[in-house]
């Protein structure tokens, strides 16, 4: 059976359907978060394939080894000269790739790191703030040209030049200095006294070089000095200015040099740009793209980055202490109180974990949702991590108020102990994950120290997990065909399908596999793969001797939730034509607590197909929900079968005739003994699997008949 081929190499320029639409979504989401703020002359679709094909470029740029910091400040210079797009435009440009370049399923892939996304960010701030300042020094140079011109026929129509130069100078928001050439302000325009918070008298007769600060005002001099006697005729500087309350203005400046009608030096027309804004919106977009806006703490780009620094420089006797924190219940909050309160919870939670650990040396950051994590980088004086992760919850539960609400949570904590400065900091952030996913197994506000077998056997039993369906495909999973055997007189009472994988390293079992495909969702395609060959089979061997023993599948607690069940399960009789009432379906006895369950097995029962319960504990609560649903049979599991003690014959003793006489029918799995399976049949039992009636066979060694 086919399976989707893996996505293709971002680097070659070939995406996936999905990496593609996740694409084409991220450059509409940008154009129409741009457009906003911009003044662009394009329609929507070209906005809109002008900005997919920036991301295209963007996107091969990320995967590409070196990173090409250049070539991203290129993807935004042409940006910027799509239109007039000033600081709004920027701000908007790195919100929406700083949280969607994380999400694109090639980059995640191509495992893009956090912090080459960061610097990708960055260098499009560099690319936007170099186009808008080659755009306002080309601006300047067009209005420098205007302005020679005028003060060059001053010497002729000097009424004529002065008018212009009014004209100009205050028109324009760019500060305007006409300057002698011992540095002293001439003239000047009001926008430069904005600048500087003086007025144009109180800046004329002033010296240029008095007001530039004294770790720069060499370099200006020396290059006004140059130009003087022969060097360039034109100069541009960054530069500081100092203000009149004694702050410092970041601006460009660029100087021209004037001659007069004989060709010698005369003036320099001075032109200031406040870049001030600039400097402080690209300080503002680097925060940013780096903390999470609700909380102010460190994003998960910014903690990795940090985590692999703090690891290289711990000190080797105390290591670091990482914590990976998941509320619990957050849902429920949000659920019943609104998403609101869900997010003042959070801004709650980050406050009590800053004051919490206020005297260590430790970063706090929200990773993703209700997920935080905490680094403390260890001293003779810091708690061990049993003592952090207690005083963590015990902060957490104390109540706090929420729109009127008194709430209080526990956090599930997974603990990694990074202890040597050449250990992967990558591979310590997951291992936290892998213990904080083992502390929040059925339990909830414990915490849980990494444990390196532990951590070991869970990898390889993920690694396993995940493999299944590459290995179904090559046809590695087969069907198996195990024997359901009469204790009365050991016939064939029906035939129970199971999966068989065969691997190098030795098969793996059905009740393994079933675990495996549970634990990723896959056991849902794997599900109804198994019942379609299965029932195909059984119907064969109906077709071939006339009869064929009833087929039995055994569901789990997602295939009995699944809301796909009875659909599936009706395909797989229509395309195989076995008869319904030739099929049992077992159900967990404990999934009927959910509603969806419960429903999927009385409409199977209305279908004409033969339900059952599974872990039948021989229990009064697993009679009553036997008698409710009107099944026909029940299996005690094989954890139970070897318990024939006094507790547990008393049990079956008195449940078995209970269940006879509601019609159900009692059998037992795991029966590995003669004793075993005689003492069920002594019980009651009707029926029986397990080691003792033979091994799970393949579909042409199984005797149809017995």
């Amino acid at each position: 059976m086919s399976q989707p081929h893996p996505e293709s190499d971002a680097a070659h320029g070939q995406v996936s359907p999905d990496g593609a639409r996740a694409r084409e979504l991220l450059a509409r989401t940008w154009a129409y978060r741009l457009s906003g703020v911009a003044m662009i002359p394009l329609s929507r679709e070209e906005l809109d394939r002008e900005l997919r094909e920036r991301l295209d470029e963007l996107c091969a740029v990320l995967v590409r080894d070196p990173f090409d910091a250049a070539a991203v400040e290129r993807i935004g210079e042409q940006v910027v000269a799509l239109g007039h797009v000033a600081e709004d435009g920027l701000r908007r440009t790195a919100e929406v790739l700083g949280k969607g370049l994380p999400a694109l399923p090639e980059l995640q892939r191509a495992d893009v790191g956090a912090d080459r996304i960061a610097l990708a960010v960055g260098a499009l701030a560099t690319g936007f703030l170099t186009a808008n300042r080659r755009a306002v020094f080309e601006q300047q140079e067009r209005m420098q040209l205007s302005l020679l011109k005028a003060v060059r026929d001053a010497k002729w129509h000097l009424k004529e030049s002065e008018t212009r130069f009014e004209e100009v100078a205050t028109s324009s928001a760019s500060g305007i200095a006409v300057v002698d050439l011992d540095g002293r302000l001439v003239r000047t325009n009001g926008a430069i006294g904005d600048i500087l918070g003086r007025t144009a008298a109180e800046l004329t007769g002033t010296s240029l070089f008095d007001l530039v600060h004294p770790d720069t005002v060499g370099m200006l001099r020396q290059a006004m000095r140059a130009a003087v006697e022969g060097g360039q005729d034109r100069l541009r500087q960054s530069q500081r200015l100092l203000r009149d309350n004694g702050d410092v203005a970041r601006i460009s400046l660029t100087a021209s040099l004037l001659r007069d009608a004989d060709g010698a030096p005369s003036h320099f027309v001075v032109v200031v740009e406040d870049g001030t804004e600039l400097v402080l919106l690209r300080n503002e977009l680097n925060r940013q793209a780096l903390h999470d806006v609700l909380t102010g703490l460190p994003n998960r780009q910014f903690f990795s980055t940090h985590l692999e620094s703090a690891v290289r420089r711990a000190d080797p006797a105390h290591g670091v202490t990482l914590l990976h924190l998941d509320l619990d219940a957050f849902g429920m909050v949000c659920g019943s109180l609104g998403r609101r309160a869900g997010e003042l919870l959070l801004v709650q939670v980050a406050q009590r974990l800053k004051s919490l650990l206020a005297r260590e040396k430790a970063m706090i950051a929200r990773l993703d949702g209700d997920e935080f994590a905490i680094l403390v980088e260890n001293t003779a004086t810091t708690p061990d991590a049993a003592t952090i992760a207690a005083a963590v919850n015990r902060r957490l539960t104390e109540p706090v108020q929420v729109d009127g609400h008194g709430l209080a949570v526990s956090a599930s904590i997974g603990v990694a102990l990074g202890t040597s400065p050449d250990q992967d900091p990558a591979e310590l952030l997951r291992a936290a994950d892998q213990a904080l996913r083992r502390a929040k197994t059925g339990r909830r506000g414990q915490w849980e120290l990494v444990d390196p077998s532990r951590d070991a056997a869970d990898r390889a039993a993920h690694a396993l997990a995940v493999g299944m369906a590459g290995a179904w495909e090559q046809g590695g999973i087969t069907v198996r065909y195990r024997p359901v055997v009469r204790l009365a007189d050991g016939g064939l009472a029906g035939v129970e399908a199971v999966l068989h994988w065969e691997r190098p390293e030795g098969a793996v079992p059905h009740q393994r596999c079933v675990a495996l495909a549970e634990s990723t969702g896959f056991i849902l395609p794997l599900g109804e793969w198994l019942l379609g060959v299965a029932a195909g089979q059984v119907q064969w061997w109906r077709q071939r001797d006339g009869s064929a023993p009833p087929l039995v599948l055994a569901l789990t607690a997602h295939q009995a939730v699944d809301a796909d069940l009875v659909s599936r399960v009706v395909r797989a009789l229509d395309r195989t034509g076995l008869p319904a009432d030739r099929l049992v379906i077992g159900m967990p006895v404990g999934a009927l607590a959910v509603p969806e369950a419960a429903d999927n097995l009385d409409v199977l029962t209305e279908t004409g197909v033969r339900t059952a319960l599974e872990d039948f504990a021989l229990g009064p609560d697993d009679l009553a929900a036997a008698r409710e649903h009107g099944v026909g049979s029940v299996r005690v599991p094989g954890r139970l079968v070897d318990l024939p003690g006094r507790a547990l014959a008393e049990h079956a003793v008195a449940l078995v005739p209970a269940l006879r006489e509601a019609g159900i029918e009692v059998a037992v799995d795991g029966v590995a003994t003669a004793e075993q399976a005689a003492w069920w049949r002594d019980a009651g039992a009707d029926r029986a699997t397990g080691p003792h009636f033979g091994p799970d066979h393949p579909a042409g060694g199984f005797p149809s008949r017995r």
